[in-house]
């Protein structure tokens, strides 16, 4: 079932705000907050780094795609999303029909300067590429953007914007009934039960 007010899955790349936009957007909507990555490695009992170099990409992409499936049916939540859930396109289709899907997006320079601002980025999160930063974001966004433009019903460019400011445009989404509705229209009538 469709419930945009009561659940919204935040998409993007690394780095474009998903968490800390989650955390106040879910404080003031009253409603819960689901960071993937953190119960990820909360499940795994180790860094998503540590699962990778273990066990490697696929085998973390296996992790992700069964809790994003046990996503399909929350209700009253707001998640933010690993920035390759998207790659889940089977599962990722059933979620998009159960709540507001909202693409965060930035520009290259300013991912990268985030990233590198972020002491815990590093240590944390594994390369996808082995390419230097730049070219690694380049190149995971040209692969990917196709895949969060076409899986998400509201873009918010977060390049030049306070987490306040973003998560005000995605209220003020949520309060516009005419919107909600061109955004069920455009979903599959065959209903998810839940």
């Amino acid at each position: 079932m469709f419930t945009p007010r009561r659940k919204i899955i935040l998409t993007g790349y690394r780095a474009t705000g998903k968490t800390m936009v989650g955390l106040m957007l879910a404080q003031h909507l009253n409603l819960d907050f689901i960071d993937m990555d953190e119960m990820l490695e909360a499940r795994a009992g180790q860094s998503i780094r540590k699962i990778v170099a273990q066990q490697g990409w696929g085998q973390f992409r296996l992790l992700e795609r069964d809790l994003l499936a046990e996503m399909i049916c929350r209700k009253d939540v707001v998640i933010s999303t690993g920035g390759g859930a998207i790659l889940h396109q089977d599962i990722w289709n059933l979620l998009r029909q159960t709540g507001l899907t909202v693409w965060l997006t930035a520009d290259i320079d300013t991912i990268c300067r985030r990233l590198s601002e972020d002491a815990n980025s590093a240590s944390q999160r594994p390369t996808l590429t082995d390419s230097d930063i730049y070219a690694e974001v380049a190149q995971v966004l040209a692969e990917r953007e196709p895949l969060y433009k076409k899986g998400s019903q509201l873009t918010v460019d977060t390049s030049n914007k306070t987490a306040g400011e973003i998560v005000h445009i995605i209220e003020k989404a949520l309060g516009d009934d005419e919107f909600l509705r061109t955004v069920e229209a455009s979903l599959p009538k065959d209903p998810i039960f839940c």
